[in-house]
């Protein structure tokens, strides 16, 4: 069945430990002791690109996992510890080919030097394919590990001190966006000549300093690494209200929402594409993913019971901040079309099960995409960007001394 771009959606996977389900690990599928081998995460990614899903994001944080929302906890029956997901994905991107890999980076603690150069160099490690997934972090254990910051502990969500702080922590990562993206066009694509007979490497006038200052950083710049194969890897971010909103309306290609109903979507996409005119950026191509967790069966009794039992070895019902979908790959491909109505471009799917879940996307929520008309039957580009249907940039300080 042939299909026209209009009619097609976006679809990324979420990938976290042996699955989004606290008690996943203890699945016959999930491997939990191959858990930290590049081999499990290979296969993993291996199985998405069989899927021909856009890209694939790599949670990671600065502290154990945890079921507090703020401090650290006790509970020995569910994983805890990761790998580093920017090294997961560079370890991964050889043994790939077409699929995109966007590791989280928690922007609170890190510095957007060394990460402007780490994604660069997975962009050229993956030929192309490289993004990153900005994440704030409020915890006062996370802070403590690097004295950098002093996070005034958020006691009640929704009151005005909390939310000034939120605000803050998102401005910081606004900023840190900003920061990495000119790093990446610190170099003009052509610095490099590397010109043995003249013994010229580099055009020193097309390397730049990009003389940040701002609230949180200041950075002269210019970064080591020479401007990415995609110009700028894609910038991402998950967003759950007004200060994340504004993050991905001025500073991201992507923004991850978790919309519980096709209402509250139109609403979130509506402020987000607000924020994208206030911003001046009304010309460019901003996706809205809508996030899922997934259970994903034969039948929905199957699902259910399947939810149900890992639940109870849990301990505990699951909730999530994302919309928990329970049934079969039919179904939620009518979901994922109903909700495309709400001006969503795509979604971003959590495997409850990664060992279970994501073989179902990939084997049976794409079939039945594509037999609809709504998802692709091939790669048809070589970069993420391409595949999201972004252009390659201009290099801004190229055009500034044009």
């Amino acid at each position: 069945m042939s299909s026209t771009p209009a009619s097609l959606l976006h679809l990324a996977v979420a990938l976290d430990g042996t699955g989004w389900h606290p008690a996943s690990w203890r699945e016959p599928v999930a491997r939990p002791r191959d858990l930290f081998t590049a081999g499990y995460w290979a296969d993993l990614v291996a199985e998405a690109e069989r899927g021909l899903i856009d890209f694939v994001t790599l949670e990671d944080g600065l502290g154990p996992q945890s079921s507090h929302f703020l401090d650290p906890d006790e509970r020995t029956d569910q994983v805890r510890g990761r790998l580093d997901a920017v090294l997961i994905a560079s370890r991964v991107a050889p043994l790939t080919r077409h699929i995109g890999l966007v590791p989280t980076v928690v922007s609170t603690h890190t510095e957007p030097f060394h990460i402007s150069k780490a994604i660069a160099t997975l962009d050229y490690v993956s030929t192309g394919r490289a993004g990153l997934r900005v994440q704030v972090s409020g915890r006062p254990n996370e802070a403590a590990h690097f004295g950098r910051h002093t996070i005034p502990r958020i006691e009640a969500y929704d009151s005005p001190a909390a939310q000034d702080v939120i605000t803050e922590l998102f401005d910081e990562a606004a900023d840190y966006a900003e920061v990495v993206r000119r790093l990446w066009d610190s170099w003009e694509d052509d610095t490099e000549i590397r010109d043995t007979a003249t013994g010229r490497f580099i055009d020193r006038d097309k390397l730049h300093y990009i003389d940040f200052e701002g609230r949180h950083f200041s950075v002269k710049g210019p970064s080591i690494t020479p401007r990415p194969p995609q110009g700028q890897p894609l910038v991402t971010a998950l967003a759950h209200q007004s200060a994340g909103y504004r993050l991905v309306a001025h500073k991201a290609d992507i923004g991850y929402v978790t919309p519980h109903d096709g209402d509250q979507a139109r609403a979130i996409v509506a402020e987000i594409r607000a924020g994208q005119r206030s911003a001046g950026r009304a010309g460019d191509t901003l996706h809205v993913f809508g996030d899922l967790v997934v259970f994903l069966d034969d039948s929905p009794a199957q699902a259910e019971a399947r939810r149900d039992r890992l639940d109870t070895l849990a301990g505990e019902p699951y909730t999530s901040d994302a919309r928990i979908f329970t049934g079969t790959a039919a179904q939620l491909a009518d979901l994922l079309e109903e909700l495309l109505e709400s001006g969503l471009t795509g979604f971003r799917l959590r495997p409850a099960v990664a060992g279970h879940d994501l073989p179902r996307i990939s084997r049976d929520l794409v079939p039945e995409l594509q037999r609809r008309g709504r998802f692709r039957d091939a790669y048809e580009a070589d970069t993420l960007r391409g595949l999201l249907g972004l252009a390659r940039p201009a290099n801004r300080y190229a055009a500034s001394v044009a």
